[in-house]
C-alpha cells in the first residue's frame, strides 16, 4: 500500500562549480531536457526489467517523474542528484502522491552505493557529464548494477560539439560498455524524440555474470 510519508529523503554532498551551474539552471527554469512526465525510454524499457520489487537506481534523477512512476508500480527505487531545487521539486512529487522512494542528494563521484541494484536507469546522465569523466562514470554504473542486472540507457545524439549535453555516439557507448562485461541486444540503432528535437539513442544491456 502506497503510504503518505513514504518519500524518504537524504541531505548530504559538497558544494561544487558544476552542482552551482546546475542548480542555476533549475532556479531559471532553463531545463530543456525535462518532460514533465516520464520518458519514453521508461516504457520501453520496462519489457526489459524484472518484476517489482526490484531494486532500480536513477542516477542524476532531476525531478525524478520516472521515480514516481516506477514507485506506483512497486519498484524499489533509488534517485540520485545534486540539485537541492531537483530534490525539493521531486519530494513534493512524491509526497503528493503518496509514493514511496529514497532520494539522495548527492555527487554521483562521491555517492556509493551500499548494494549493486537490479536496474540502472541511465537517463542521459552520462551527457550532462564532460567527456572525460565517462570512463569514470560507466565504472560505477557496472560496479553499482549486480550480475544479470539490467541497465536501461538513453544517450544524447547531438551530431555537434560541446555540451552539456554531449553527442554520444554508438560507437562510444560501446567503448565504454564493452561486450566482455555486457551482453547487447541484436538491435543497436533504436532512437526516442527528445523535447529539444534531438535523439536520444536507446540501449538495454546485461552485466555479464
Amino acid at each position: 500500500m502506497l503510504r503518505k510519508d513514504s518519500w524518504q529523503i537524504n541531505l548530504t554532498g559538497t558544494d561544487t562549480n558544476q552542482k552551482a551551474r546546475w542548480e542555476k539552471r533549475y532556479l531559471e527554469g532553463r531545463t530543456a531536457w525535462d518532460r514533465g512526465q516520464p520518458s519514453p525510454a521508461l516504457a520501453l524499457g520496462l519489457v526489459e526489467m524484472p518484476a517489482p520489487p526490484a531494486r532500480v537506481l536513477i542516477p542524476a534523477c532531476g525531478r525524478g517523474y520516472e521515480i514516481a512512476e516506477l514507485a506506483r508500480r512497486g519498484y524499489d527505487v533509488t534517485g540520485v542528484d545534486f540539485s537541492p531545487s531537483a530534490v525539493a521539486d521531486l519530494k513534493r512529487l512524491l509526497d503528493t502522491q503518496q509514493l514511496e522512494a529514497c532520494i539522495v542528494a548527492y555527487d554521483l563521484f562521491d555517492w556509493e552505493a551500499n548494494e549493486p541494484f537490479d536496474v540502472i536507469y541511465e537517463q542521459t546522465a552520462l551527457c550532462a557529464l564532460e567527456p572525460s569523466r565517462w570512463p569514470d562514470y560507466a565504472e560505477r554504473l557496472y560496479r553499482w548494477i549486480q550480475p544479470g542486472g539490467i541497465l536501461i540507457g538513453a544517450f544524447m545524439q547531438t551530431h555537434r560539439e560541446g555540451g552539456p549535453p554531449w553527442h554520444c555516439s554508438l560507437a562510444t557507448v560501446e567503448s565504454l560498455f564493452p561486450e566482455t562485461r555486457w551482453e547487447w541486444p541484436t538491435r543497436r540503432d533504436q532512437t526516442i524524440s527528445h523535447p529539444s528535437g534531438l535523439k536520444e539513442l536507446s540501449i538495454y544491456l546485461k552485466r555479464k555474470k
